[in-house]
């Protein structure tokens, strides 16, 4: 989670669904989906960090894989995805 902490530094893709991403979402993500993709491909940055944010971060995986073979040189999945980071804000908001 130390990216995340560099968060104005890391571009944030957010891959799940719409409902989902309206219910919650990492601040400052721009959630990424078929329809949208050759939007996020001009105006994103490929040479700053990217990270891809799924449900559990399985999906995120190959998607991140994907950016990587379009251009993107410094690609992550985060472990855990969005339930991990929702734990770990709880868990920081309690400390």
């Amino acid at each position: 989670m130390k990216m995340m902490s560099e968060q104005d530094l890391v571009q944030i893709v957010d891959i799940r669904d719409d409902q989902s991403f309206i219910a919650g979402h990492i601040p400052d993500s721009f959630q990424l989906h078929g329809a949208n993709i050759d939007e996020f491909m001009a105006s994103a940055n490929p040479e700053a960090p990217l990270l891809v944010v799924c449900y559990h971060g399985i999906s995120s995986q190959s998607a991140a894989a994907y950016l990587a073979e379009q251009g993107f040189s410094d690609t992550y999945s985060l472990d855990g995805g969005f339930e991990a980071w929702m734990s770990a804000q709880k868990s920081s908001a309690s400390s």
